[in-house]
C-alpha cells in the first residue's frame, strides 16, 4: 500500500474579541497597545508542531497564516513575525513584548472552546494551548467549554474574550478565508476593523489580473498578521491510500480526487 497526502481546506484557530480581551476596548483597563501585546505574546507562545503531533498525530499540520497552503497567495506571514521566526515558540520574546508594552504578568486570559462541535480532541487541543501559554508564567488561562448551541450565540455577544473556531471553505478559493473573517462586518463579530484590509479584500475579489490579485492577497495576510484578529493554529490534511502500483493520485486545494490521471 502507498499513502498520498496533500493540503486540506479545514483550519483551526483562536479568535480574539477586540472589546473584551485583556485591555480590550470595553474593559476597565482599555489600551490598544497592551491588547496587541497580549495577542502577540499568545502568537509567540503557541507551539503548533506540538499540537499537530501530540493531539492530531499529523492529521492536522501547523498553519502560520490566514490563507492555507494550496490556495492562491498563501504565505507563512506569521512564521517570521512570532515565536523564534522558524515556527517554534519563544517565551523570551513573548516576555519582552509584554514588558515593552507595560503589561503586568501573568496576564489573566479567559479562553473558551466547544467540546462537541469540532471533534472530541478539542479538549486535548485547548488543554495543550493552556499549558503552552502558562508554561513560563506569562499567562494564567481560565479554560472553559460550552456546548455548541449556546456557544454559537455567546461568541458574537461579547461573552468570550478569546475562543476556538474552525472553518471549512464554502468554495475553493483564497477569498473564502478573507471576506468572511476580516471585512469590517464579518461573521466573527469580534470588532476587528482595519480600513486598509477591508479595501484590499474588496479589491482582490474583483481583480482580473492573477499576479495583482496574488499580491493583494499576500498583503492582506501581512497586515492581518500584524493585527492578529485571529491566531491560526492548524490546517487539515487530505490523505488517500492506494495500491503500491497506482500512480497519478493528486490531492490539492480543489478537494476533488481526479480520476482521469490515475494509472496502474
Amino acid at each position: 500500500m502507498k499513502v498520498v497526502d496533500g493540503p486540506g481546506g479545514e483550519i483551526r484557530y483562536i479568535v480574539f474579541n477586540f472589546n473584551t480581551q485583556p485591555y480590550g476596548a470595553t474593559t476597565a483597563e482599555a489600551d490598544p497597545a497592551k491588547a496587541l501585546a497580549v495577542r502577540q505574546a499568545v502568537a509567540d507562545l503557541v507551539d503548533r508542531e506540538a499540537i499537530s503531533d501530540q493531539v492530531y498525530k499529523g492529521t492536522y499540520t501547523p498553519l502560520y497564516s490566514y490563507v492555507p497552503e494550496g490556495f492562491t497567495g498563501a504565505t507563512d506571514a506569521l512564521k517570521g513575525l512570532y515565536g523564534d521566526g522558524n515556527g517554534a515558540p519563544d517565551a523570551a520574546k513573548a516576555k519582552a513584548t509584554l514588558e515593552a508594552a507595560g503589561v503586568t504578568t501573568p496576564v489573566k486570559l479567559s479562553l473558551q472552546y466547544s467540546p462537541d462541535h469540532y471533534g472530541p480532541s478539542s479538549g486535548d487541543e485547548y488543554a495543550l494551548v493552556k499549558s503552552q501559554l502558562e508554561k513560563d508564567g506569562l499567562f494564567t488561562v481560565d479554560l472553559q467549554s460550552t456546548e455548541w448551541v449556546q456557544y454559537s450565540k455567546d461568541r458574537t455577544a461579547d461573552v468570550y474574550p478569546a475562543y476556538q473556531l474552525g472553518w471549512f471553505p464554502d468554495y475553493s478559493d483564497a477569498d473564502n478565508y478573507l471576506t468572511p473573517f476580516f471585512l469590517e462586518k464579518n461573521f466573527l463579530g469580534n470588532h476587528y476593523v482595519n480600513p486598509e484590509v477591508n479595501d484590499l479584500i474588496l479589491q482582490q475579489a474583483v481583480e482580473p489580473d492573477a499576479a495583482k490579485r496574488t499580491a493583494e492577497i499576500e498583503k492582506i495576510q501581512e497586515l492581518v498578521a500584524g493585527d492578529l484578529s485571529t491566531v491560526p493554529l492548524l490546517q487539515g490534511a487530505q490523505v488517500a491510500v492506494t495500491g503500491a502500483d497506482v500512480s497519478g493520485v493528486t490531492l490539492d486545494a480543489s478537494f476533488k480526487l481526479r480520476f482521469a490521471p490515475i494509472t496502474k
